[in-house]
C-alpha cells in the first residue's frame, strides 16, 4: 500500500540491478530509477506506481484460466511487470529508455513520488515521450482530464425549528445550485482524434448543527472533470458562471494534459500499438509529465473501471499485448 512499498521497491532495484546490468539504477526513497544512456537522439520515460489502495479482502492474488485476479492486478502491478520486462530484455533500444518506478501515488498528490523525483532529480524525468502504464484495456488512452472541487456555501440565520420561520436555512438555500446540477449538460470535445466526455456531479453535501435547528451554513462539495483544451482558470472561470449567485470557494485541482500524439514518438506507439487511441477519462500522473513539456500517454493492461475495486482482474493476454507493443516500439 501506499507509505509501505519499501519491500516491493527493494524487489524492483535487486531484479533491475542483476538482470539489467546496462542501464544506469538509482533508489530515491521507495521509488527506484533506472536508465540507458546510449546517445540516442530521444528518450521515452516509462513510468509505474508501486503502491496500491487499500487491501478489500482481494488478497492472496490467484490465476486462473488465464486471468490474474486480486489486489493491484490492474492498478497497477500488471503495469509494472510489462516495464520491467522491457528494462530487463532490451539493451539497446532505439530510443534511449528511463524507468521509474514510483510511491505514493494513489493518496494526496503532494505526497506522489514523482513530485519528490521532479525536485530532487528533475534530469531524470526528462524525455520526448512519457508513457504511464495504468491499466487501459491495452490500448493508448491519450492525456487525461482535468479535476476540480469546489465547495458552494450558502448562510442563513438559525432559529427554532418549532419557530422555523424565524431563521433562514442554508441547505434551503442550495436547492437551486443543486437543481442547476440536475439540469447542467456537460461537454463532449473531440481533440486529435479523442473525445473528452466533461462531468458536473455533486460529492457531498453538508450543514446542520442539530436536530432542532436551522441551519445557518451549508456546504455542496463539486466535482469537475474537464477537458484538456481548458486550463484550471478557464475551469474556475466555468463554475463560477454556472454557479453565478453563490459564494464559491476552489479547494483542489490538477490540470489536464492534451493528447499529444502528433509527436513523432507518440505517432510511433500507437503505429505499434494498432487500433485507434482514445480519451483518458479520468486523471493520471501524465498530466505531470505533460506539465514538463513532454506529450504523455496512457498505456498499460487491465480494465481501468476495475481498478480500486474487490473483483481486480486482467486477462494474461493484456499483459503479453502490452508487452509486445512495447517490445515492438523500443527495439
Amino acid at each position: 500500500m501506499s507509505e509501505d512499498e519499501a519491500l516491493i521497491a527493494e524487489s524492483v532495484e535487486t531484479a533491475l540491478r542483476t538482470q539489467a546490468k546496462h542501464l544506469e539504477v538509482i533508489r530515491s526513497g521507495n521509488s527506484v530509477l533506472a536508465r540507458t544512456t546510449l546517445g540516442r537522439p530521444s528518450r521515452v520515460v516509462l513510468a509505474g506506481h508501486l503502491d496500491t489502495v487499500p487491501v478489500n479482502d482481494n488478497l492472496p492474488l490467484t490465476r486462473t484460466d488465464g486471468f490474474l485476479h486480486g489486489l493491484g492486478t490492474v492498478d497497477m502491478k500488471s503495469g509494472d511487470a510489462v516495464l520491467l520486462h522491457a528494462a530487463a530484455t532490451l539493451p539497446d533500444p532505439r530510443h534511449d529508455v528511463t524507468f521509474v518506478f514510483y510511491d505514493c501515488e494513489e493518496i494526496e498528490a503532494d505526497r506522489n513520488g514523482l513530485g519528490r523525483i521532479e525536485r530532487d532529480l528533475p534530469e531524470w524525468l526528462s524525455g520526448d515521450l512519457a508513457i504511464v502504464g495504468e491499466p487501459s484495456n491495452a490500448v493508448v488512452e491519450a492525456g487525461c482530464q482535468g479535476t476540480m472541487r469546489i465547495e458552494v456555501r450558502t448562510t442563513g440565520r438559525r432559529a427554532h425549528t418549532a419557530r422555523g420561520w424565524m431563521g433562514d436555512n442554508a441547505i434551503h438555500a442550495l436547492s437551486g445550485a443543486l437543481a442547476t446540477l440536475t439540469a447542467y449538460e456537460a461537454r463532449t470535445v473531440d481533440i486529435d482524434g479523442c473525445v473528452y466526455r466533461e462531468g458536473l456531479q455533486a460529492v457531498r453535501v453538508g450543514g446542520g448543527v442539530s436536530g432542532n435547528v436551522v441551519p445557518d451554513a451549508a456546504v455542496l462539495t463539486v466535482n469537475h472533470r474537464f477537458a484538456p483544451d481548458r486550463g484550471p482558470a478557464q475551469a474556475e472561470a466555468h463554475l463560477r458562471e454556472v454557479f453565478a449567485g453563490y459564494d464559491v470557494h476552489v479547494t483542489d485541482v490538477a490540470p489536464g494534459a492534451l493528447p499529444g500524439l502528433s509527436a513523432p514518438a507518440a505517432a510511433e506507439l500507437v503505429a505499434a500499438a494498432g487500433g485507434e487511441p482514445v480519451a483518458k477519462l479520468g486523471w493520471t500522473d501524465v498530466a505531470r509529465f505533460a506539465a514538463l513539456g513532454m506529450p504523455a500517454v496512457n498505456f498499460g493492461p487491465g480494465d481501468p473501471t476495475l481498478a480500486h475495486t474487490q473483483q481486480e482482474f486482467v486477462p494474461v493476454a493484456d499483459i503479453t499485448r502490452c508487452t509486445e507493443v512495447l517490445v515492438s516500439f523500443l527495439s
